[in-house]
């Protein structure tokens, strides 16, 4: 049985409009209404019951988001005929979500790697679950994306949205500290899915928050034909294990130099000892203008073919792209499709990757009395 909550006032159908930027453009059309529901999704190998929450602005736009690992299933966005389609890749059900962890999930309590074995604090070390080379990735085994959530789904002023809560227990994962974590995803009335983070400890800890959804504008195929802009003049190389070395360089001269828009397909199997470590893009940029609490425009993506666009708009200082390098056809989509390799793109918006090792990248320590925030707003339009 699927319950609803309470439904705003109906306003005009509107399909995202874009020349260069994006912008909303309403159209003819019967009105609809924000609406936020809930219902049963399934149940975990342990026995937990899952709920999905779908959630859709006034202007026809949907998003479906699970209360198992904040995983988000479908973004479901009009390309420039009006066809909608889910740009967003999802696994054939929770058991395949269960088996693959991280999968167009939350990502916490520290998003991206964490090499040494762990970090220190006030000349505390605290030791992390880590493979055989040291290193931790995407809180490790425990980490958020196999979390269980508890949703509080929302109607207000033409937009639908639901609040995720979870509450991280000291030690969990070998974290100090007990965390308490809001998440909150919001479809507004600009064909926008923004997504509000919230954190507080007892303890002093780290915190890297984010989220691993793989898009793909096309809404099947690979990403190689659309193409990307990153809004950044520098970022962190990586070495062979694809941790960062701790410099921040030039992206100039480089595969990686994203700030005008470029096939993707271009760069993935560029002659750069940068790309060949990661088999593909699987790096941090940094973002201008970024980590100052407002606000910025990071990534902008675009599909020629279908017209989709996406702008992704960000408080954080780096945004890791993840060009689905690993993908070999084993992962199946509910129509039973495999994800080959570039299925999607994946866009972390985030602190840098082994901060709490790096003292020259921005600090990731969350302490008593302070407030972790975050927003990251993932915007739809349409190219003419």
């Amino acid at each position: 049985m699927v319950l609803k909550v309470r439904k705003t006032a109906a306003a005009p159908l509107a399909l995202m409009v874009a020349a260069g930027a994006l912008s909303a453009c309403a159209t003819s059309g019967p009105a609809l209404a924000a609406e936020a529901s809930r219902a049963p999704y399934g149940v975990t190998a342990a026995g937990a019951p899952i709920e999905i929450f779908t959630l859709k602005n006034d202007r026809g736009m949907t998003v479906k988001v699970l209360s198992y690992g904040g995983v988000i299933t479908q973004v479901d966005v009009p390309d420039r005929k009006g066809e909608i389609k889910n740009v967003v890749l999802e696994l054939a059900d929770l058991k395949a979500y269960e088996a693959r962890a991280n999968f167009s999930s939350l990502l916490g309590r520290y998003a991206n790697r964490i090499s040494n074995g762990g970090f220190s604090i006030d000349g505390v070390r605290h030791d992390l679950p880590s493979g055989a080379e040291g290193v931790s990735s995407h809180g490790g085994p425990t980490g958020f994306s196999t979390r269980l959530w508890s949703g509080a789904p929302f109607e207000r002023h033409g937009e639908a949205g639901v609040t995720l809560a979870y509450t991280a227990v000291d030690g969990e994962g070998g974290y100090p500290g007990t965390l308490k974590v809001t998440v909150t995803y919001t479809v507004t009335r600009q064909n926008a899915l923004r997504i509000d983070y919230r954190a507080t400890t007892d303890k002093p800890t780290v915190i890297n928050l984010s989220h691993h959804a793989y898009f793909n504008l096309a809404g099947d195929g690979n990403v190689y034909d659309q193409t990307a802009q990153v809004l950044a003049q520098t970022y962190t190389p990586i070495n062979a294990r694809k941790l960062p070395t701790g410099e921040i360089v030039s992206v100039a001269g480089t595969a990686l130099d994203l700030r005008q828009p470029v096939r993707l397909g271009d760069r993935v199997t560029a002659d750069d000892p940068q790309i060949k470590f990661a088999n593909g893009f699987d790096h941090n940029f940094v973002v201008d203008g970024g980590g100052r609490g407002k606000l910025v425009p990071a990534v902008r993506v675009a599909d020629p073919a279908s017209g989709r666009t996406l702008e992704v708009a960000t408080t954080q200082p780096g945004v890791q792209l993840f060009t689905a390098n690993s993908f070999n056809g084993s992962l199946k989509t509910p129509d039973g499709r495999g994800l080959e390799k570039g299925a999607g793109l994946a866009i972390e918006t985030q602190h840098f990757a082994d901060s709490p090792n790096h003292a020259n990248f921005p600090s990731t320590v969350l302490r008593p009395g302070e407030v972790f925030t975050q927003t990251t707003e993932f915007r739809f339009g349409v190219s003419r």
